[in-house]
């Protein structure tokens, strides 16, 4: 198909993620369709690939629990018809088509070990993963090495995402809602600056896992003092030990460090960069207090933290959501 004639598939469009997606390319002048069918019913996105009969195919759909992971724990079935069985069924659907797809993934499959301490050097996309302590983390590693069997797609290893706004889904919301943090260094993207390339990627039809996170790593404390600075100077948080986090929690969560060598090349292929953490980090915060202020909503639609001592983690998020 002839650029100009490029048809976009967007499956997730009423997702957080998919939802930006979707801005972006209208904003570009891009054609991109809403899907309709859901991932898991196999016969009804077949139906839908041979009527809109797109050019390109993102999927920004998939199971993270709400309002967390642990979700995922207890539903394990609609976890798996999701997160692999519908993944890999888009996936074959549209390499039978000739089409390439993107796949927005998680990087939360990977935890510093020996040979990648903290400080330490990053992991690869070579890596076999080696963090399974959460199902929905199990769920994402399998479907990842069967679809390394599928030369039409492109699979975008996201970790904690962050967005230009104090959504309950943006990273920076999350731990600023909870009574105490884990402090530890972490990959994590921060999606206006990261979205974009995703984008090119998927226009240039670029193949295989990648990485998708900003350069470097910060820690969830070194967030928490840069939000304090730039978005609310009243804020305060606390500290635990993961052992402590792993009481008020019912499945482990993933820390690690990506290594984003071969996404910065790809990127620079494309004219493109991958921008560094803790700028990337004080960008979206800026701009998230500068939203809430143009809302006329600063300070009132800050985050309001969970009950004592993160009783609320796993009860229903309503204070300062949107």
């Amino acid at each position: 198909a002839k650029r100009d004639a490029e048809v976009y598939l967007l499956f997730g469009s009423t997702g957080w993620i998919g939802g930006m997606l979707k801005k972006m390319l209208g904003q570009d002048s891009k054609t991109v369709v809403a899907a309709k069918s859901r991932i898991e019913d196999r016969d009804a996105v077949a139906k839908e690939l041979d009527e809109v009969k797109p050019t390109r195919v993102l999927l920004a759909a998939g199971l993270t629990g709400r309002p967390n992971v642990d979700w995922c724990e207890t539903h394990q079935e609609e976890t798996i018809r999701v997160n692999v069985t519908g993944t890999l069924s888009l996936a074959d659907l549209c390499s039978q088509r000739g089409l390439h797809v993107t796949i927005f993934a998680t990087g939360c499959i990977y935890h510093y070990d020996d040979d990648h301490p903290v400080g330490g050097k990053g992991f690869t996309e070579e890596d076999k993963p080696n963090f399974d302590g959460s199902f929905y983390s199990k769920t994402k590693a399998m479907v990842e090495e069967l679809l390394k069997s599928y030369s039409n797609v492109c699979v975008l290893r996201v970790r904690m995402p962050i967005s230009d706004d104090l959504s309950e889904r943006n990273f920076v919301t999350k731990i600023a809602r909870y009574d105490k943090v884990v402090d530890i260094p972490n990959s994590m993207t921060v999606l206006s600056g990261m979205l974009p390339l995703s984008l090119a990627m998927s226009a240039a039809e670029v193949k295989g896992i990648y990485n998708f996170t900003n350069r470097g790593v910060i820690s969830h404390n070194e967030i928490l003092e840069l939000y304090k600075e730039i978005v609310d100077p009243n804020f305060t948080y606390a500290n635990f030990t993961v052992e402590e986090q792993a009481k008020v929690i019912k499945a482990p969560r993933s820390n690690n460090y990506l290594d984003t060598t071969k996404l910065e090349a790809c990127a620079k292929q494309l004219g493109m960069e991958v921008p560094e953490v803790r700028e990337a980090v004080v960008a979206a915060l800026t701009l998230s207090r500068k939203a809430l202020q143009d809302a006329g909503q600063y300070p009132a639609g800050l985050p309001k933290k969970f009950g004592p001592g993160n009783a609320g983690l796993n009860g229903p998020a309503t204070n300062g959501s949107k």
